[in-house]
């Protein structure tokens, strides 16, 4: 009977106790969230969730709600045409049922222009409101005194650079009584809403020229001049000047056609703005359109060998029916099944194999119950890894931006591992043995079933491997998540049958089997020297959890590891010291755990970013393409603190002094992608490469296609790619 057997019966306990801190944290964190649960701060914008209901919730009538956006000085949002770039502000509602979300009533916009191009959006402090209707057969719940209302809402916040960000809002509005403190704000945003024009408004199609005329205007207008936004996205040219002019009480305006125009709208909603000073007004209205347009611009592409690239990378350049589709499967699944074989010499992984594997050797005569141990192992390896693959394939298809190692990104997963491992390694260096926890009855039951142990090893060894890419795993991977469930499902099983090829081999293969050393002293020495890495995986934890929640995180974890290792060690006494000692303990972790076990999981405000004075520049989204555009290549490292191949490239051939130098001759602008926190922005850029977790290096050169290159890099690999720039 292996340790690692052992261990699994104990593991119960282990998470209760693990699980103390860390439920504990989880509450406390709740608490603020649902107090300031109506605003969101970054550096560029708050946002706020407001109310306007001054005669409280009624059915059959409606109540305003809207998103303030505050933005710092020279930052901007959209509305609901950006313009020529750019996004409009998304929102996404949670109403009880009987509340409908209106449209947002966009306040009129103003005119941004950056360079050559013009933008439709907002500066200063805009509120964009909505309408909540109340069906008239409306119930709140029984003794409910509030109305919830959920946001999810995003927004693209630009300056020079472009921030995507989003925010999670609760807001409670009272059921009776008024809500009225945000009148004035309401007040305005309506107010700058366009008003509805009644009248004969116009399109007249000329060539490349739109003849705009717009009845209904107020006759304290006439003679003004005034600010033009369509509604429909790519029609005229946004940043072109244009003529106006009004013909007694139409106004008119000749407005050029875009070149790229992608819409052809048969009614052409416009909306007219006249500012003076603060004073803001807006009129819409919905203009018929007379003519035939032009034939559409052909849609902007990549260049050919970039668009090769790109299919050839996701996969989508082979149909799974094609000629080339087996092959690109055949070639997915070898490198699967290799890279799994790869990931049982990863640091933390090894040990456990190891001693596995030299557990053979203490009863090298029974090989039935090798064979079943094997084959046991190797299922739970399967199992687990078609359940984690099927539950990322599962959360992708409903839209959220996943990759390989996703469950890295939680802190609590984390320092729940960081548990783990501290405790296998006080287990393998002597400090207590599992069996002295468990109850004899328990432990009969465990000899009478091995091949349960042996699966449930299986599972520990893939749950320690999952934040490993091997070699040849990353592109399996990015292939996998493009395929029918089927194969995907069946790239993740060559992986766990690679993982577990080494001790399936030892336990069918007795010629396999005959290779391994003869039980003796050595494997008590053997055992001890095997919980050094495992520390040396806790350090790393405890690194990785300093990158997700900070020194104050990484702190808590390292101080309720240390009180954890007391209350084990407590109940390795004898006598009555082991109860007075245990019991301190126990309550010593409890209130370690009550007063810092918060700082585990508590994210940072900001994700860590590269220091400015640094040689890396951190990534962000569009980045590349506007260097690029300058015509310098770009070297991006996708990476991750969890992911051990990063380190491991990063410390190497990333800090060689002559590949370096090399960057530096050709002008090699050096971005890094740190995907230790989930980044849904980084985890879309990894799957247009093909890719579906970190590593991932890629060479960015004006003109050709992006080279990708190997996941464990090397010195030579790097140079030769520098030196094809």
């Amino acid at each position: 009977m292996t340790v690692f057997q052992r261990f699994f019966r104990f593991l119960l306990a282990i998470t209760f106790i693990a699980g103390s801190a860390l439920s504990t944290g989880a509450k406390a964190q709740i608490t603020p969230q649902t107090k300031a649960g109506t605003v969101v701060s970054t550096e560029r914008v708050r946002a706020e969730l407001m109310a306007q209901a001054p005669d409280g919730v009624v059915p059959g009538q409606s109540v305003w709600v809207g998103l303030q956006l505050a933005h710092q000085p020279h930052w901007h949002t959209y509305w609901k045409n950006a313009g020529d770039s750019g996004l409009p502000t998304q929102l996404q509602w949670t109403l009880p049922p009987g509340v409908t979300a209106g449209d947002i009533a966009w306040p009129a916009p103003q005119k941004i222009t950056i360079g050559t191009l013009a933008n439709y959006g907002y500066e200063g402090t805009v509120l964009l409101p909505v309408p909540l209707t109340i069906a008239p057969d409306f119930k709140p719940p029984l003794f409910a005194s509030d109305l919830e209302v959920k946001l999810k809402a995003s927004w693209l916040v630009c300056r020079t650079e472009c921030i995507p960000e989003d925010g999670e809002f609760v807001l409670k509005i009272p059921l009776k009584g008024s809500t009225a403190l945000n009148r004035a704000a309401f007040e305005a945003a309506l107010a700058a809403h366009p008003k509805p024009l009644v009248g004969d408004s116009q399109v007249q199609i000329a060539g490349d020229t739109l003849k705009v005329s717009v009845a209904g205007l107020p006759a304290a207008l006439q003679g003004k001049t005034l600010a033009l936004f369509p509604e429909t996205p790519e029609v005229i040219e946004t940043a072109a000047p244009f003529t106006q002019a009004w013909q007694g009480n139409v106004w008119t305006a000749q407005v050029p056609l875009s070149s790229q125009r992608s819409n052809s709208p048969a009614v052409m909603p416009v909306v007219l703005e006249y500012r003076s000073g603060d004073a803001v007004a807006g009129y819409r209205a919905e203009a018929k359109v007379l003519g035939t347009w032009p034939k559409l611009a052909a849609a902007a592409t990549v260049s050919p060998a970039l668009d090769a690239a790109l299919k050839a990378n996701a996969g989508a350049g082979a149909s799974p029916t094609g000629p080339a589709g087996p092959l690109s499967l055949a070639a997915a699944l070898l490198g699967a099944l290799l890279g799994g074989l790869l990931l049982n010499l990863m640091p933390c992984v090894f040990p456990v194999l190891a001693i596995k594997v030299v557990g053979f050797t203490r009863h090298a005569g029974d090989r039935r119950a090798h064979s079943i141990s094997a084959l046991a192992y190797t299922a739970g390896v399967l199992a687990s890894f078609l359940a984690l693959g099927a539950l990322m394939l599962g959360l992708r298809a409903a839209g959220e931006q996943l990759g390989w190692g996703f469950q890295l990104q939680s802190p609590a997963v984390v320092a729940a591992l960081a548990v783990l491992f501290t405790v296998i390694g006080l287990n393998l260096a002597g400090l207590f043995e599992f069996g002295r926890f468990v109850p004899h009855r328990v432990m009969l039951l465990e000899a009478k079933n091995p091949a349960a142990n042996a699966f449930l090893s299986g599972v520990l060894v893939v749950a320690i491997a999952s934040p490993c890419t091997a070699p040849f795993m990353g592109a399996s991977l990015g292939l996998a998540v493009a395929l029918p469930a089927a194969q995907a499902l069946a790239v993740f099983g060559a992986i766990g049958f690679g993982m577990a090829l080494p001790y399936l081999a030892v336990g069918l293969v007795p010629a396999a089997a005959r290779l391994l050393p003869r039980p003796g002293a050595w494997m008590d020495t053997f055992r001890k020297l095997m919980a050094f890495p495992m520390f040396a995986t806790v350090a790393w934890l405890v690194w990785v959890l300093g990158q997700q929640s900070g020194i104050d995180g990484a702190g808590a974890l390292l101080a309720l590891l240390v009180a954890l290792s007391a209350v084990l060690w407590a109940f390795t006494l004898a006598g009555r010291s082991r109860i007075a000692i245990a019991t301190l303990s126990i309550a010593g972790f409890a209130l370690l755990a009550a007063a810092i076990g918060p700082n585990i999981i508590k994210p940072l405000e900001t994700a860590p970013t590269v220091a400015a004075t640094e040689r890396w520049q951190p990534w962000e989204p569009g980045r590349v393409d506007q260097i690029v555009a300058r015509g310098q290549p770009v070297f991006v490292d996708f990476t991750a603190a969890w992911c051990v191949t990063c380190q491991y490239n990063k410390k190497t051939t990333l800090a060689n002094a002559a590949v370096l130098a090399d960057l530096a001759a050709k002008n090699v602008v050096l971005l890094r992608a740190d995907w230790t926190r989930r980044d849904p922005a980084i985890s879309a850029a990894i799957g247009r490469l093909g890719r579906s977790g970190v590593p991932v290096y890629v060479m960015y050169k004006p003109g050709s296609a992006p080279q990708v290159l190997s996941e464990v890099l090397s010195v030579d690999e790097v140079r030769s790619a520098i030196a094809r720039l």
